[in-house]
């Protein structure tokens, strides 16, 4: 059964950098559109960034582009989030998640369209 494990994450300061990994566990996700949510107390989970299941599409929030970069290893079979610039407002619970829209070239933006989702891991600005 498909489980996603996430590392990375932690204390950062103002303009630090940081990188999240998401591997895949007991199955592949290599066929899946993929993605990373933030979420802070009192909001709702927010799409930070998506992308297609070779890679060829991807989608960044306007608050992060430039800064946050989505990018995955089919080999390795792990998605990444590298961090870049972080800002205090960026101080949040990050998951990974999957959907299963098989070999689409397409990203999903609507939190509805990931069943799966790793355990999250906190990034915190220690300015």
């Amino acid at each position: 059964q498909l489980q996603l494990v996430e590392s990375g994450g932690g204390l950062v300061q103002a303009g630090g950098s940081l990188r999240l990994s998401c591997a895949a566990s007991g199955d592949t996700f290599s066929p899946y559109a993929l993605g990373w949510f933030r979420q802070t107390p009192g909001k709702e989970r927010e799409l930070v960034a998506a992308i297609s299941w070779i890679g060829g599409g991807t989608y960044d929030a306007d608050s992060v582009k430039g800064r946050f970069t989505i990018s995955r290893d089919s080999a390795k079979n792990t998605l990444y989030l590298q961090m870049n610039s972080l800002e205090p407002k960026n101080t949040a619970e990050y998951s990974c998640a999957a959907s299963f829209h098989m070999c689409s070239s397409y990203v999903y933006y609507d939190r509805d369209h990931y069943p799966l989702w790793g355990q999250g891991r906190q990034v915190t600005d220690s300015s």
